[in-house]
């Protein structure tokens, strides 16, 4: 067994497509399958079900996957740490967020930590807080970004943002064009709303309401902004997302207004493991994180 060979089966394994895989590896198709089986025929176990689209992974596959993201990280570990010792910090930070304001938070301090350490890489990922927990237990990513409410006593996490929920009107919705940019949580009883996929959320928006005991009109459940727009803007419903300002403005075909209850307040938490050291990469860029928010807190 070869280091490629654990590669391209982390590759599938995470694309959970042979097609996709191989385009982030720029390799062809048919090499990259020969070379899943042969991992295969080497372990004696069959790693993945393959399907005409898309393929799952098998128990023995899930197992091999841990073994595999150990291997990696500790052959990342080992030359970064040779580097290291020539003071200059080296690396690839496996990095993921929610949207809304999540990726504005990130992209600010990749940023900022990239002018200082020019060679490290970054890797990043995207998905709802469910899915990044998820991730982080398995080994995918060091550090990320996902919204309250959370409560995992494997993770630390630390506040780094909080913003409004807002209402995401369709431009010919009457709602748009009463006067202020604020709504309160009653003037969306009874409407067709579009919601996070989040199962929480929905208990959580009804609290806001009048009778918190009546059921909402969700006509679609979303994980991402830009299903959340173009609905909004198709005019399917009214949708309840962070207002994440700077990011979702500028579209004449919706209009946002601010939820007015005390508890309409998303929050954002920067998350690690407790269980899993960070590589030095990911430390010193957790320090950075921890200092420039305490910085901009001031």
């Amino acid at each position: 067994m070869e280091l490629r060979h654990i590669r391209y089966f982390m590759a599938v394994a995470e694309e959970m497509n042979f097609t996709k895989a191989a385009e982030k590896l720029c390799i062809a198709q048919p090499p990259l399958s020969r070379q899943i089986r042969d991992l295969e025929e080497e372990l004696g176990a069959k790693l993945f079900e393959r399907n005409p689209h898309s393929v799952t992974l098998t128990e023995e596959g899930l197992l091999f996957r841990q073994y595999a993201g150990r291997i990696l990280e500790l052959e990342s570990r080992s030359k970064d740490d040779i580097s290291e010792m020539n003071g200059v910090l080296h690396g690839r930070i496996y990095i993921a967020t929610v949207e809304g304001y999540g990726p504005h938070l990130l992209a600010g301090w990749i940023s900022g930590f990239h002018k200082l350490n020019p060679g490290v890489q970054y890797d990043f990922w995207t998905g709802t807080t469910d899915e990044i927990v998820n991730r982080l237990h398995k080994g995918l990513c060091d550090l990320a970004i996902v919204m309250e409410p959370f409560g995992d006593p494997g993770i630390e996490n630390v506040k780094v943002h909080s913003e409004s929920w807002a209402a995401i009107i369709p431009r010919e919705d009457p709602l748009a064009g009463r006067e202020g940019d604020i709504i309160k949580p009653e003037d969306l009883i009874d409407r067709e709303l579009i919601i996070p996929s989040r199962a929480s959320r929905s208990d959580e928006f009804r609290k806001w309401m009048p009778d918190p005991g009546k059921a909402l009109n969700v006509v679609c459940r979303v994980a991402h902004m830009i299903n959340v727009r173009e609905l909004a803007k198709a005019g399917v419903g009214i949708a309840i997302f962070p207002i994440s300002e700077g990011v979702m403005s500028g579209d004449d075909d919706i209009v946002i207004k601010k939820i007015d209850h005390p508890d309409a307040v998303a929050s954002y938490l920067l998350i690690w493991s407790k269980d899993r050291p960070l590589s030095k990469a990911a430390g010193e860029m957790l320090k950075y994180i921890q200092k420039s928010t305490k910085d901009h807190s001031k």
